[in-house]
């Protein structure tokens, strides 16, 4: 393309400082070097997450920052040794990277990376330097993909092509959102048919949660939230009952005890909260219950429990990015997606452009949006 090679101008939400919104900015976005990859975002979706990094509770994120890490796009152009994509490529950048050369890589059983940010920062690209800056300061990037900014550096590995008759605006959810919950049922807690499951927490990736567990043939969906809006798509998308804590005077793990017998088989928290994961363990039946914690919890929080919760048999255990090895896996999600597998669309509520980035937060801090789709 006639960018190759040079500086682009363009347009970014940049987030200068903690608890500020985000201002919308024309920034340099510098080619990539070898090995990285410089690609134009199409559609990005605003994630629970991008709020906890405005709100300074996402570990390791230095300001000022261009957040974002559920979009879609097309390659701009590639550095010397990339071979993987070329320019014109439909891609997902992956907030989750896969280098294909660690241990964890390397595992079969495993989704996790060791350039991933739970191991080392990713506020600059892995030669220590930024490809973004903005009225003459150095701006850092998120999770290496930065996807508020309308073209935007990663390393290859960081970037997985896909079919190019996937429309951007829609699979851009594919990113984060829809494969955590969902995976999380599929992959992760490997719900069995005819079981009961209870998921805390209907937003995207709780209904996606959701999905998943309709999908596996699940015979009892139970969702759990204190904003009874999101009952009638939890319903809609496989809910078969849909209950709020604030109607119920004893703890809702007691009330979903009594509802299911013993404790559900399956239990998601998709919240992010210290007091929900509690909950969520106590729900699932003593013995085979199987409790996964999809939700991010602030930086520093810390659980106490009672220890006979799991001694009893019980099965705590986390998920990223719903144990997808994103690489490999998405260009899988896309065709499914394509192939009406799932429908991954009823989980946009909203399309708004780039320039009111600060109206999608102000709808999903609001619980009036389910997954809010920004477009360049």
């Amino acid at each position: 393309m006639a960018t190759s090679g040079k500086v682009i101008r363009c347009r970014a939400a940049v987030a200068w400082a903690v608890g500020k919104p985000l201002s919308v900015e024309e920034v340099e976005v510098s080619p990539p070097k070898a090995g990285e990859v410089r690609v134009k975002i199409v559609a990005t979706g605003i994630c629970r997450t991008d709020d906890h990094v405005l709100e300074g509770c996402f570990p390791n994120v230095v300001f000022p920052v261009i957040p974002g890490h559920e979009g879609a796009g097309i390659v701009e152009s590639v550095g010397e040794g990339v071979t993987s994509v070329k320019p014109g490529d439909k891609v997902i950048p992956l907030c989750l990277p896969q280098c294909g050369g660690c241990s964890f890589c390397l595992n079969p059983e495993s989704n996790y990376c060791v350039k991933s940010h739970v191991s080392e920062p990713q506020n600059l690209l892995p030669d220590k330097t930024s490809r973004f800056t903005c009225k003459g300061k150095q701006i850092h990037h998120f999770l290496w993909v930065s996807t508020f900014a309308e073209y935007t550096v990663m390393p290859e590995y960081a970037v997985a092509k896909i079919d190019a008759a996937a429309p951007l605006d829609k699979v851009c959810l594919l990113g984060c959102g829809f494969p955590t919950g969902y995976g999380a049922a599929i992959n992760t807690a490997k719900v069995k048919p005819g079981s009961t499951c209870a998921i805390f927490g209907v937003g995207g990736v709780g209904l996606s949660v959701v999905m998943g567990c309709k999908a596996t043939g699940a015979s009892r969906i139970i969702a759990v939230d204190i904003n009874k809006d999101k009952f009638a798509k939890a319903k809609e998308l496989g809910a078969t009952d849909c209950i709020s804590p604030h109607d119920f005077k004893k703890p809702i793990q007691e009330v979903l005890t009594e509802m299911t017998g013993h404790g559900v088989d399956y239990s998601f928290e998709a919240i992010g909260h210290v007091d929900t994961l509690t909950a969520a363990l106590a729900s699932c039946n003593m013995n085979t219950g199987v409790c996964v914690m999809v939700g991010v919890p602030a930086s520093g929080s810390v659980i106490s429990i009672d220890p006979m919760l799991l001694l009893s048999g019980r099965t705590w255990k986390g998920t990223l990015l719903g144990g997808w090895k994103m690489r490999d896996c998405i260009p899988t999600l896309v065709s499914s997606y394509l192939e009406k597998k799932f429908n991954s669309d009823v989980l946009i509520s909203h399309t708004l452009p780039i320039a009111k980035v600060n109206e999608g937060f102000e709808l999903l801090r609001a619980g009036k949006s389910i997954r809010c789709v920004l477009l360049f």
